[in-house]
């Protein structure tokens, strides 16, 4: 091609205009990207441009020119020159459209499967698809910028186009509309043809670490026989990969690695990557091994969670963080992104997040199936959950369980979905570890560069079942015939360096002997120390001292400085003027002069936390402005929308507040926020729910890892949940927060649940889960018709000098009642309206403000004051739902006879879609009540 391209209008090719002649190889690369705009929308080019295409994609739908040899070209076929400008024009643009193409689609005939499986062709990269025949093999064209551009035969082109894009590796990077990370990531793997050129002594390293994770896997499956271990082997390329992220982290500024997994694979990792002893592992499998049971029931090895720090071979510290897993198997993501967040802010990463790597480790099938992995993608790049990108590995095994991709997906890959963040994702083909670890690495400065996630997906197989009881040959007979007698990694790789060094072949042999002699001196020593003894079941976890009351009244001069910012805006701040009346409103409480409301007090409660040195994060779909828009902590410009946030002035020296609307996910924003108070717990961690039956969406995390992490793991939170709840006769749906859910999970001082009906109570309860140093979830049943409700209201003076009480007894009526009524919550309001309407003068309400841990010493205290009064427990809820099941036996374990029920009848569904029959409902519940 000249310097110039001529155009259908006779002048020369300028990119604008008639200024500056584009170069010889800018001058392709821009008519590549103008021809793809075009591909993609034709209305995005000039309409030069478009006529030119057109008449392109005319000319790859006619016949090539007849051909002659050399000699009698001219003689036989006599082209004008007018046509054969067109005519080459035209051939120049189909090598553009053969590279677009290939780098596009190149990777659907990679050869990426190592069982052989999945080969396909591609009619649409057939050299006659782009109007060549063999005979143009030797024709020059202009190569654009493919391998550093410049002029090539086609032979050429296609040679370079089929080693980096069809080989071991298969890449799919053109998705996405960054045309910097495109160009970046092309010219890196077209310069190298994707090969890697490693010297001898990393090849024998890789190999090392193949032949450790493959004779750990031997030993487990020779000793262990049948004991589930979810093994690697036809995996074991993870291993190298993984130590080459360990030996390339200095260089790319990573000190801190948070890495989340499923089973398989997993001891392995343990083993020869995080380096837990040899002797402790082979000792959890005997049967007569017990695990420390001291912090609860303990877990199945394949799902604990570890800490290491690892050297690399230049002596370079990493710390490595492996977090624990459920068999829920991808909910460790949003966890481990939490985790990282949470690192990125104890090394003050904050800016580009580029110390802290987080990698998670897939299953094919989990990837490909679980909304968990699209959830968790997304947060990648929002400001509240960002944490400078994750590289993901997923261990295709080409199965899932018993299912085949054909019957688990609908996508070619299992990776699709990540292709929604536009990042690249790399197809590697497991039997090729040289190749896999150059693909990591290149992820690796990939994340590092652009700060975004990147997937490689290692295709590879399982050689064994799902785990090592289960024959997989019942159901995939075809599959596990290849896999049989197909040859592992490290023996292909082993073959492959002797070939080049036949004297290798001693030096891998003595280096064998020694591992294997290793593990067998750590299989003995455990044997050793195995013993029949079997512990007695232990006692019930503990912590009684989640009933001590902690000081958690402020002092006045932190209450005047937080109200003083929390009510104050810069004058250049145009502020609606609904805000500003409310925050008039809120100066007024502050100052004393009107009680508080329950925005004011948790506004309040923050602040005051704040100025204290405890960083404060609230994050939920809303929560800026609050979903009954009550909380406002973030002031928007009317003209501008810029952000103000009081809570963020208090003082030079106080700690950190963040507030983040989340996106609409409840699973993985609860996970994001339970793995940041895992590793941050001086903070006080809240997620809230926009309505409390929200909460559903999130209740595999709520399970696996909320209510029993300490049980299972040994790992403590202190984050909390806030759950808006009460009925209004709005239908079922907003009305539940499913509190019987979280009490029928409560066991072993687990968790926290309360159902505060009072600012007051509310500011107290959120200021002892900061200030307390025990830490466990805390679940706050929230008000939502409360919340602008005046009886629902505290005096300043209930903040300055009160306390968090588990139990309110009746202030109107402290003693001597001939009826008691005990309540939680909402319904409070509704017994004592009732109660006053109706004049009546000798019942007394008593509210149980936390119901777990249950103080049952001050509640037993608050019913001692009513000797021989009888005793009802009213709820909204309906019987087999709200507190009833779980507190009528504690009830009548402590007055020796079950209390009266006055609530709902048990029903299905949470609550009526009707307003009237709630009331009716309403009504009959709280009469019944004072019967």
């Amino acid at each position: 091609m000249n310097a110039s391209l001529p155009v259908t209008n006779g002048s020369s090719f300028h990119k604008s205009g008639p200024r500056g002649t584009i170069g010889h190889v800018t001058n392709a690369e821009f008519l590549e990207e103008q021809y793809h705009s075009w591909k993609s929308n034709r209305n995005s080019v000039d309409t030069t441009w478009d006529a030119f295409f057109e008449g392109f994609e005319l000319g790859l739908q006619l016949p090539p020119p007849p051909r002659a040899d050399a000699a009698t070209a001219v003689q036989n076929y006599a082209i004008p020159p007018v046509v054969e400008s067109t005519r080459q024009r035209i051939r120049q643009a189909r090598i553009y459209n053969l590279l677009f193409a290939y780098r596009t689609l190149g990777h659907v005939i990679a050869h990426t499967d190592p069982l052989g499986f999945n080969k396909e062709t591609l009619p649409d990269l057939d050299l006659h698809a782009f109007g060549f025949t063999e005979a143009d093999l030797d024709e020059i064209f202009d190569s654009g910028t493919l391998a550093g551009g410049g002029e090539k035969t086609l032979r050429e082109i296609l040679q370079i186009l089929t080693e980096t894009y069809c080989g071991t590796i298969g890449v799919e990077y053109m998705h996405t509309q960054d045309q910097t990370l495109r160009r970046w990531l092309r010219n890196k793997m077209e310069s190298c043809r994707n090969k890697p050129s490693f010297p001898t002594d990393k090849k024998r390293r890789i190999l090392t670490h193949l032949m450790e994770a493959e004779t750990f896997e031997r030993i487990l499956h020779k000793r262990y026989v049948g004991q589930k271990r979810f093994s690697l082997e036809g995996g074991e390329t993870l291993i190298p990969m993984l130590d080459a992220v360990i030996e390339n982290s200095h260089t790319q500024g990573i000190s801190q690695i948070v890495m989340g997994m499923a089973h398989r694979g997993r001891l392995n990792v343990l083993a020869n990557i995080l380096g837990k002893d040899f002797q402790t592992l082979f000792s959890e499998f005997s049967e007569n091994y017990v695990p420390n049971l001291e912090l609860g029931d303990g877990d199945v090895k394949y799902h604990l969670g570890f800490d290491a720090t690892v050297l690399n071979s230049a002596g370079h510290r990493v710390g490595i963080s492996l977090a624990p897993n459920p068999s829920h198997l991808e909910l460790v993501n949003p966890v481990v992104q939490g985790k990282a967040r949470a690192w990125q802010r104890h090394l003050n990463d904050t800016t580009e997040r580029s110390r802290v790597l987080p990698i998670l480790i897939h299953g094919d099938a989990a990837f490909a199936g679980q909304g968990i992995v699209m959830e968790t993608l997304n947060l990648s790049q929002l400001e509240g959950y960002r944490t400078g990108g994750t590289l993901h590995i997923v261990i295709n095994n080409q199965i899932g369980f018993t299912t085949t991709p054909q019957d688990a997906r609908s996508t070619r890959y299992c990776t699709s979905v990540a292709k929604m963040l536009g990042v690249p994702i790399f197809h590697v083909n497991g039997d090729d570890p040289l190749t896999a670890v150059y693909a990591v690495e290149l992820a690796l400065e990939f994340r590092q560069k652009f700060h975004k996630d990147i997937v490689i997906d290692l295709v590879c197989y399982r050689r064994h079942g799902h785990n090592e009881g289960d024959e997989p040959s019942f159901t995939q007979p075809t599959l596990y015939n290849a896999i049989k007698d197909h040859p592992s990694p490290s023996h292909l790789l082993r073959q492959r360096l002797t070939e080049e060094d036949p004297a290798f072949q001693t030096e891998i042999n003595d280096w064998q002997a020694r591992f294997d002699q290793r593990l067998e001196e750590a299989l003995t020593l455990s044997r050793e120390k195995a013993t029949t003894f079997r512990p007695a079941i232990r006692p019930p976890i503990s912590t009684p001292e989640l009933l001590d009351k902690i000081h958690t009244a402020p002092t006045a001069e932190s209450v005047v400085a937080v109200a003083t910012a929390l009510t104050t805006v810069p004058s250049t701040h145009n502020t609606d003027p609904k805000i500003t009346r409310l925050l008039q409103q809120r100066s007024k409480m502050y100052s004393g002069e009107i009680p508080l409301d329950w925005a004011a007090a948790e506004l309040l409660a923050f602040g005051t936390l704040l100025s204290q040195g405890i960083p404060v994060r609230l994050s939920g779909q809303d929560s800026r402005r609050g979903t009954f828009s009550q909380r406002h902590c973030v002031v928007y410009d009317t003209k501008t929308r810029e952000r103000y946030i009081p809570l963020k002035h208090i003082s030079p020296n106080q700690a950190t507040f963040c507030v983040y609307n989340s996106p609409l996910s409840e699973a993985a924003v609860l996970g994001f926020d339970f793995g940041y108070a895992l590793d941050y717990p001086k903070m006080l961690c809240i997620w809230e729910a926009q309505f409390g039956d929200f909460a559903n969406g999130a209740q595999a995390i709520i399970d696996q890892y909320i209510t029993s992490s300490e049980s299972k793991w040994g790992v403590t939170n202190g984050i909390v949940l806030m759950l808006p709840h009460g009925y209004h006769g709005q239908g079922p749906e907003h009305s539940s927060a499913r509190l019987e859910r979280f009490l029928q999970a409560c066991a072993e001082d687990n968790i926290q649940v309360a159902h505060c009906t009072t600012p007051a109570q509310h500011f107290h309860i959120l200021r002892r889960q900061a200030l307390r140093d025990i830490k466990k979830p805390l679940i706050l049943m929230t008000p939502k018709g409360l919340l602008r409700y005046a009886p629902c209201s505290s005096p300043l003076q209930d903040i300055l000098q009160g306390e968090f009480h588990e139990i309110l007894p009746d202030p109107s009526l402290p003693s001597g009642a001939k009826k008691v009524i005990l309540c939680s919550g909402k319904v409070y309001y509704d017994l004592v309206e009732y109660r006053q309407k109706h004049n009546i003068a000798d019942t007394a309400i008593i509210r149980i403000e936390q119901l777990y841990p249950l103080h049952r010493t001050a509640l037993a205290e608050a019913l001692a004051a009513h000797p021989g009064a009888t005793v009802t427990w009213c709820q909204e809820e309906s019987q087999n739902m709200g507190p009833w099941s779980y507190i009528s036996p504690i009830l009548y374990n402590m007055l020796g006879a079950f209390p009266a029920y006055a609530g709902r009848d048990a029903s299905a569904s949470p609550a009526t879609g009707s307003d009237a029959i709630h009331k009716l409902e309403q009504a009959d519940l709280v009469e019944r009540a004072f019967l």
